[in-house]
């Protein structure tokens, strides 16, 4: 549980505070801000078990609100560091804790995740605000040193992209970068009435274990090409790429870098990468929901006189037939595929970034 920022909600007419979903030990849950409690004793103790916590684990706790979660942590890791925006919550963790054996092994930090420089963890166990889920997702991965391994609750359907295989319903972008950085399983459904007070969608805890150096792999140009790709992703690659938007930008790039006569760029180093992929997070909505029902936009238009422009129209094409992608779909492409399309295309001259 985390939540944002705070207001003050007025009581139902005709009802007490007592007893009400919204509250607990006197505290009041803000539902559009996220804070929605786990109230299943059984499903915080399966969460704990599933996520492999040894006793020397120092452990990223994002939300703790009144601290369910935190205290099975603590009895599980060596010791948790829990980050929480709501002063009150922050408060009354405290209080739960205060005297008890337990209080020297709980670090509490006041303020908004998404801002925090997060210290070193080996763990992130986290009941997060479902609106966060990307930019929390990308700045987790972008963290240094790694981390073993992240088990998150997010919503059911931003689970379930995140897990996504080429050929499936939800498989996009966010499962393709995601994937790319790390090994992505699914552990548990969640029902909505496992919290109070109950969100409106269910959830889905999600394990989440950074690879390791990723080679040359240059991520912004990645990202460039994937982004390209999934605009459409059920339109063949061949038409994707034969767009006046896409080939006018590829186009510009091409022709700058020749210019400026520059070699194709050496790739990121592992802290320049690591920038890149925290910014990631900021470029996809709530569940990341490709465009595809829009309409294309027309092939480029080429006057006989322009050779440039229909040079580098036929230099594009000439890469996706040569590595066979001209009539393929970025639905149906694994990782492979794109690292060997992006690899093709910078061979040609071709970048995306």
């Amino acid at each position: 549980m985390a939540g944002g920022k705070m207001k003050k909600d007025k009581p139902q007419r005709g009802s007490s505070n007592v007893g009400s979903n919204h509250f607990q030990g006197g505290i009041s849950f803000h539902k559009s801000k996220g804070q929605h409690i786990l109230k299943n004793p059984l499903l915080v103790d399966s969460i704990v078990q599933k996520s492999g916590i040894k006793s020397t684990d120092v452990i990223l706790e994002i939300g703790p609100g009144t601290g369910n979660l935190t205290k099975k942590l603590l009895e599980a890791g060596k010791s948790v560091i829990a980050v929480e925006v709501d002063p009150r919550m922050v408060l009354e963790l405290q209080r739960r804790f205060q005297g008890t054996p337990l209080s020297n092994r709980l670090k509490v930090i006041q303020g908004d995740v998404l801002k925090c420089d997060l210290p070193y963890f080996d763990i992130c166990v986290a009941n997060i605000p479902y609106q966060i889920s990307s930019p929390l997702t990308f700045k987790l991965l972008a963290h240094r040193p790694l981390f073993r391994a992240a088990v998150i609750m997010f919503q059911r359907e931003f689970a379930m992209r995140l897990v996504a295989q080429p050929g499936d319903t939800l498989y996009c972008r966010l499962s393709v970068n995601t994937q790319l950085l790390a090994r992505v399983s699914h552990l548990l459904k969640v029902g909505k009435n496992n919290f109070r007070p109950p969100p409106k969608v269910d959830s889905s805890v999600v394990r989440i274990e950074p690879r390791g150096p990723l080679g040359p792999v240059n991520f912004k140009e990645w990202d460039g090409l994937v982004r390209i790709c999934f605009n459409r992703k059920n339109k063949t690659i061949g038409s994707i790429f034969r767009q006046k938007s896409v080939l006018s930008i590829l186009e510009k790039n091409y022709r700058t870098l020749q210019a400026l006569q520059l070699s194709e760029k050496a790739p990121s180093d592992d802290m320049e990468m690591a920038l890149d992929v925290s910014a990631l997070g900021e470029t996809f909505g709530d569940l990341s929901v490709d465009a595809d029902d829009g309409k294309d936009d027309d092939e480029m238009e080429v006057d006989d006189g322009d050779a440039k422009r229909a040079d580098f129209k036929e230099r594009v094409l000439t890469v996706l037939k040569e590595g066979k992608y001209e009539d393929k779909r970025s639905s149906k492409l694994a990782q492979a595929d794109f690292m060997h399309l992006l690899a093709l295309f910078n061979k040609a001259g071709i970048h995306f970034s």
